[in-house]
């Protein structure tokens, strides 16, 4: 009895709402379950909210339209101002620009012209240059370079200064003015930002313009120095030259001056010089120490300085000494080289063929000239491959070695004279060692 009480507590079911439709004869009924209740009442719900969204969109429409080109029309008219703004900027970077533009060119025409100076000189430097690495000097590299042309490197740079001016684009307009031209501060807004003032075109100019200044100073004091320094080491070298020279009494060459002095047939009317600066007074300097160094330095070439067998074992030395074949005490008035039979032969500097063929205890010898009264033997040759009245230089062979004459076996037989008379020819070979770097 108690099971059967609690299955019908327990197992009672929920009454269903049904809905019943009458028409006419005909009668329906439908039952109302919980899920369709909800889904009508979401169906409801959405509905109202679309047609609340639907509603206001409408009413606001014509507000939303309204904000947005009002939005437009501002940003329009802030690209205008931008606009104004920058043309105001070009026009008075033009206007700068052509007050500017004279004092330019009058700086361009100046700096040309010191260009060209700097060029002239060089070209004028170019043949003393020469004379001096022909004097031992300088060298390839160590000659002056030509003058570079600083107004070509910084003149481009004001002349696209210029043509950039002219520009087409607010962007490229924007870019030059940020980068060199004057403009005014612009206040910043939604769409501007500052544009800093710069320098002015003329200021640029002014700056560009000292540096070229500087840089061609710098050139030009760099030709004077090396100017100074090659007239100093033409007169210290000329100095050496000459302190062997008069060691050896002789006489000094005479200068392209004292020439001109004693030459007659010069003449023309006095004409003022070109320039009369110090550079111009320093290239003087330096022609006439070359020029004093290249005759001291002819004149010491054409002397024998060197040795006539370099490497070669010395057999017997100039001075008294027992002669080999009488036995006795005897002046030797040379210095003997050990030679093989047949090796060439030459002359220690260049020179005149005075004396060639058979001399007495000489055998076959050659003696050359050399000019200032000094002259030079090579004795005991086995064949002479010269002939007097010839010019030889010191690369020219004269003669084979051999043994011929007075003589015990193959060598060389070398003699230094001066006015005749025969002098040590180590003294003329280790002056020739400090002029090593003098002569060639």
């Amino acid at each position: 009895m108690n099971s059967g009480h609690q299955h019908r507590v327990f197992g009672k079911r929920a009454q269903e709402h049904i809905l019943i439709l009458a028409s006419g004869d005909k009668v329906r009924h439908m039952t109302v379950r919980p899920w369709m209740a909800a889904l009508a009442f979401c169906f409801v719900g959405v509905f109202s909210i679309g047609y609340l969204l639907a509603t206001s969109y409408l009413v606001l429409r014509d507000d939303l339209i309204g904000a947005t080109m009002a939005r437009q029309a501002r940003m329009q008219h802030d690209y205008e101002d931008r606009i104004a703004a920058l043309r105001a900027q070009v026009d008075r970077i033009t206007s700068r620009q052509l007050l500017d533009q004279q004092v330019v060119e009058d700086k361009v025409d100046k700096l040309m012209e010191q260009q060209m100076a700097l060029t002239s000189r060089h070209g004028k430097l170019d043949n003393l240059l020469d004379r001096a690495e022909s004097s031992g000097l300088t060298d390839k590299d160590g000659a002056l370079p030509a003058p570079s042309s600083p107004v070509q490197s910084y003149a481009p740079d004001v002349k696209d200064k210029r043509a950039s001016l002219t520009g087409g684009g607010i962007e490229a307009i924007e870019k030059q003015l940020a980068n060199g031209a004057p403009t005014d501060a612009t206040p910043d807004n939604s769409t501007l930002a500052y544009v800093p003032a710069a320098e002015t075109v003329g200021d640029r100019a002014d700056r560009i313009f000292s540096k070229v200044t500087l840089s061609l100073k710098d050139v030009e004091q760099d030709q004077r120095n090396r100017v100074e320094q090659l007239t100093s080491d033409a007169g210290s070298a000329a100095n050496a030259i000459e302190s062997v020279l008069t060691r050896f009494k002789i006489p000094m060459p005479e200068t392209a001056a004292k020439q001109d002095e004693d030459d007659s047939a010069v003449g023309g009317p006095y004409v003022e010089p070109e320039s009369n600066d110090d550079f111009n007074n320093s290239l003087v300097a330096l022609d006439g120490a070359l020029t004093r160094l290249e005759a001291v330095r002819s004149t010491a070439e054409s002397l024998p300085f060197r040795n006539p067998a370099i490497g070669k074992e010395m057999t017997s030395p100039f001075g008294n000494r027992r002669d080999p074949f009488l036995g006795r005490l005897a002046l030797h008035s040379g210095i003997d080289f050990r030679f093989s039979p047949g090796e060439k032969i030459r002359p220690t500097a260049p020179g005149k063929v005075i004396s060639a063929g058979w001399t007495g205890g000489y055998g076959n010898m050659v003696e050359v000239d050399h000019g200032n009264g000094v002259s030079t033997r090579y004795g005991h040759m086995s064949e002479v491959l010269v002939k007097v009245g010839d010019t030889v230089d010191r690369n020219d062979v004269i003669g084979l070695a051999g043994s011929t004459g007075r003589s015990t076996g193959t060598h060389l037989h070398y003699e230094v004279r001066q006015d005749g008379r025969a002098v040590d020819p180590v003294y003329f070979m280790n002056a020739g060692l400090k002029l090593a770097t003098y002569i060639k």
